[in-house]
């Protein structure tokens, strides 16, 4: 039986975009969505956009696509947002979903990675 609430915040973080060089990709992003940008700010290994929007998150099956093969991404496609990344990581395991990553604590920032049921590698963070 599946517990019957969930430490984690039903809305979709952050989506990952992954680039080779973060300095520019961050001053590109920051022109193309009109956000304030200071070079001094970029620190790898990331850096956020400043963003004041929800992002929704879709499911989609593909059952009008006969076509379409499933192809996994075993990289990060977004975080989801959680205040207690201990009681995020036990209610994950406790579903039984692989974790791929454990839990990487940088200060007062922690996320672990893992998989859903089709594969996918999500994230999950503090911050």
């Amino acid at each position: 039986m599946l517990p019957s609430s969930s430490p984690l915040a039903s809305k979709v973080n952050a989506v990952f975009i992954h680039v080779s060089n973060l300095k520019k990709s961050a001053e590109w992003y920051s022109t193309l969505l009109g956000v304030p940008f200071n070079k001094d700010e970029v620190k790898p290994p990331v850096y956020n956009i400043p963003v004041n929007n929800r992002t929704g998150l879709t499911l989609d099956d593909h059952s009008f696509d006969p076509g379409f093969s499933l192809s996994p991404s075993n990289h990060v496609l977004f975080n989801f947002h959680t205040d207690d990344i201990d009681e995020a990581y036990r209610f994950v395991k406790s579903i039984g979903a692989e974790i791929t990553r454990e839990i990487e604590r940088f200060g007062d920032f922690a996320y672990f990675n893992f998989r859903d049921p089709d594969g996918n590698v999500l994230m999950i963070c503090n911050n």
